[in-house]
């Protein structure tokens, strides 16, 4: 198969854009709560969960929402949308074309969509003597640490249960489109503690999706230096979350980065390293 049709089959799979606008439904996320407090309500729940029945409620995304990475998909496995994830395949591309020496990575997977994709670009185009490096707690995002990351503080994101992946299903999803291999690493924990000791010598492309300031903060301290002059860093939340744009700043601040900061949509932004 011609690549550029493979690989834009296997971004619109990744995304589940041919599910997106029709009605879905899920397991109501409110009714045990209810039921704690409405006996008769409880009595139905435990009745229908000895069918094995659940309350679900419909969920309607809109392919607006899915192209602008603007949901949260039950199916897909990347939430970033079509415009995201076709830049991370404009810039791989760039690297191969280029010959920018270097690994593909990814700090904060989810489901995996998204390094998924780029070890589908290095499989079109034959690439093997390239790494994806997926790095994750799969656990969900760390407690905030407002002594040391003010711009944390506050922060909830590590309560939400749908952002906790475990390593297993994301290598599961590797699987089921052919794509785990020997060209994919797995870094399982803490970034503070993982990326200080992971053995990459060369990035060409780096990726951060790690929400908060102090993800942001150890992916930017550990892996930046290690990206090769040529190569491309892109940022996840730069739009709407002050912790990870705060992050990126104070980062480019410090080391003095003055290459231009290029907006991808309203969320994502990326910039090519000159020196």
């Amino acid at each position: 198969m011609d690549p550029v049709i493979y690989l834009e089959l296997l971004k619109k799979t990744i995304l589940d854009l041919h599910r997106a606008g029709i009605t879905e439904y899920q397991p109501a996320k409110t009714g045990k709560k209810i039921a704690l407090f409405v006996k008769p309500f409880l009595n139905l729940i435990q009745s229908m969960e000895k069918r094995k029945l659940v309350i679900c409620e419909k969920v309607k995304s809109s392919v607006e929402d899915r192209l602008n990475g603007r949901d949260w998909p039950l199916h897909a496995d990347t939430m970033i949308g079509y415009k995201r994830l076709s830049n991370v395949q404009e810039c791989v591309n760039a690297v191969i074309t280029n010959n920018i020496e270097g690994d593909l990575i990814e700090t904060g997977v989810w489901r995996g969509g998204t390094v998924i994709f780029m070890r589908g670009i290095l499989k079109a185009y034959n690439v093997t003597d390239r790494i994806v490096w997926v790095a994750d707690s799969f656990a969900g995002l760390p407690r905030p640490s407002p002594d040391k990351y003010k711009a944390d503080k506050g922060d909830m994101l590590h309560t939400y249960e749908e952002l906790k992946v475990s390593l297993d299903i994301v290598k599961e999803n590797f699987r089921k489109y052919d794509l785990l291999d020997d060209q994919v690493k797995f870094l399982k924990g803490w970034f503070k503690d993982t990326l200080p000791v992971a053995p990459i010598k060369k990035l060409a492309v780096l990726r951060l999706d790690g929400d908060m300031y102090e993800s942001t903060m150890d992916s930017l301290t550990n892996l930046y230096p290690k990206l090769s002059v040529g190569g491309y860093i892109i940022i996840d939340d730069f739009g709407p979350l002050e912790g990870c744009r705060k992050a990126v700043e104070d980062y480019r601040e410090e080391m003095g980065i003055r290459d231009k900061i290029i907006p991808i949509d309203k969320d994502g932004v990326y910039w090519q390293k000159t020196g």
